[in-house]
């Protein structure tokens, strides 16, 4: 195993393990009939959604999902 594939393996792992952890650490999407009727409200304080946790880690796990796919592509390809 060349030094390359030793660093972009651990790096790997690291991404793997951070995305698991910002997946864990979101909110479930099912708020039940709750949810339901507090839907006039959420729509209402929408315009803020962006600057919530939930945004952020939904933002955080799109990008960190991408980086973990790219980097396994490479790995393969090397």
């Amino acid at each position: 195993m060349s030094i390359p594939q030793l660093i972009l393996s651990i790096v790997d792992v690291a991404a793997a393990i951070f995305l698991i952890a910002v997946v864990l650490l979101q909110s479930g999407k099912s708020a039940g009939l709750s949810g339901a009727i507090a839907g006039v409200a959420d729509t209402f304080m929408a315009k803020n959604k962006a600057k919530t946790w939930d945004a952020k880690l939904a933002k955080m796990t799109k990008w960190v999902a991408i980086g973990f796919v790219v980097i396994t592509f490479v790995m393969c390809l090397i």
